[in-house]
C-alpha cells in the first residue's frame, strides 16, 4: 500500500487531507506545515502526525501532495521527485516557468507520476461542454468569452484575505496565478495558444501587492485558414460571483456557467434557452475525483489526465500575458 503525506495545512490542505483519509488504496501517515501554531491545531482537530520537516515527511511517504503557497511549489516538488515521490501539486504548479521542464524530465525518467490538480476539469458541468462542443452542437465556432471574478475579502470569511496566498506577490498571489483555472480549461478544450494581447493592472483600493484585473485576447492555433479568439476577464474586484464560459457558433451560442453547474443552449432562430445539463455536486466532488485519477495513474504507470506538461503550459501563459501587459504588444508563443 502506498504510503502519502500532504505538504501544507491550509484551508485547502485540510480538505485533501479529510479526503486521502478516505481511501482504503494508500496510507495517509500525516502533514508538514511550516506553522507550528497552525500545524498543533490541526493535530487536534484532526489526529493527523504532524511531521517536524519537508525532509522528514518525504523520507516517509511514496505519495506527496504539495498544497502550500504557490512560491514554494517548484522546491518542495523538486525535493520529493529527487526522493523518487509521486507527486500531486495544487494549481499552478509553479509561480515561474524556470526550471519547471527539466523537473517534467526528470519524472519522465523515473516514471515518476506529476499530476497538477486543475479540479474543475472534473465539473460534470464543464465536461458536458467540452463535449456538446466536441460533438458539433454549435457548428463551427466564432468566439469565445470567459469570465470569472469575485471580491476577494469575500472569498473565505474566516480569513483576513490580506494574509491570504491571493493577496500576496511574496507568496505568488494575483488573479492570473490564482484563476489560471480558466486558462486551463480554455487550453484543454479549445488547444494551443498561438498568441496573448492583455492589460493587467491593480484596478481597487484593495490592501493587495498584486493584480487584481486581467483582460486577455488570446489568439488560437488554426488548421483551416480561421483564427479563432477567446477574451478571458478575470478579477478580484466584482462583488457579483461569476464564473462562465459562452461559445458562439454557427448554429447557436452554448453557454457553461460554473456557478450554478448549468450547461445551456441558444439555438440559432431560437427566443429562449435550452438546458442541457445541470447539475450541483458537493463542494468536495471535483477535488475527490481529480485524486481518484491521480492515483489511477499511479497504479497503471500512465500519464495523468492533468500532466506537469499541462500546468507548466499554463504557467507560460501567464508569463506571456505579463509580457504583453507589460510591454503593450501582442506576444506570441513558441511553437
Amino acid at each position: 500500500m502506498l504510503k502519502a503525506g500532504v505538504l501544507g495545512a491550509g484551508h485547502l490542505g485540510k480538505i485533501h487531507l479529510k479526503l486521502l483519509q478516505q481511501s482504503n488504496k494508500y496510507e495517509l501517515v500525516g502533514f508538514y506545515d511550516p506553522s507550528k501554531e497552525n500545524a498543533q491545531k490541526v493535530f487536534k482537530e484532526f489526529g493527523y502526525h504532524a511531521f517536524n520537516s519537508i525532509e522528514e515527511l518525504i523520507e516517509a511517504v511514496d505519495v506527496v501532495d504539495i498544497v502550500t503557497p504557490t512560491l514554494s511549489h517548484f522546491d518542495c516538488a523538486k525535493q520529493a521527485i529527487e526522493k523518487g515521490c509521486h507527486i500531486f501539486i495544487e494549481k499552478p504548479i509553479s509561480d515561474s516557468s524556470m526550471g519547471v521542464q527539466a523537473l517534467i524530465n526528470i519524472c519522465h525518467q523515473n516514471n515518476v507520476v506529476l499530476m497538477t490538480a486543475y479540479n474543475l476539469r472534473f465539473l460534470p458541468s464543464l465536461i458536458e461542454f467540452k463535449k456538446q462542443l466536441q460533438a458539433n452542437k454549435i457548428g463551427n465556432i466564432y468566439s469565445v468569452r470567459s469570465e470569472v471574478g469575485q471580491y476577494l475579502p469575500s472569498w473565505r470569511i474566516d480569513k483576513d484575505y490580506r494574509k491570504s496566498v491571493s493577496s500576496q506577490k511574496k507568496m505568488g498571489g494575483g488573479v492570473l496565478l490564482e484563476l489560471s483555472h480558466e486558462i486551463d480549461y480554455i487550453l484543454w478544450i479549445f488547444g494551443p495558444i498561438k498568441w496573448v494581447k492583455s492589460h493587467v493592472s491593480k484596478q481597487s483600493d484593495l490592501d493587495i501587492d498584486v493584480e487584481d484585473s486581467a483582460n486577455i485576447i488570446l489568439g488560437f492555433k488554426s488548421n483551416d485558414g480561421r483564427e479563432l479568439t477567446a477574451s478571458l476577464n478575470m478579477d478580484f474586484i466584482r462583488h457579483d460571483t461569476i464564473r462562465k464560459c459562452s461559445v458562439i457558433g454557427e448554429k447557436g451560442t452554448l453557454l457553461w456557467n460554473g456557478i450554478s453547474g448549468k450547461v445551456e443552449y441558444f439555438a440559432k432562430g431560437s427566443k429562449d434557452w435550452e438546458t442541457i445539463l445541470s447539475s450541483s455536486p458537493d463542494r468536495d466532488y471535483t477535488y475527490t475525483e481529480e485524486i481518484k485519477s491521480f492515483f489511477s495513474s499511479i497504479e497503471s504507470n500512465e500519464l495523468p489526465c492533468i500532466s506537469g506538461d499541462d500546468g507548466a503550459y499554463v504557467v507560460s501563459i501567464v508569463e506571456a500575458i505579463k509580457k504583453s501587459s507589460n510591454t503593450n504588444s501582442i506576444v506570441y508563443l513558441q511553437t
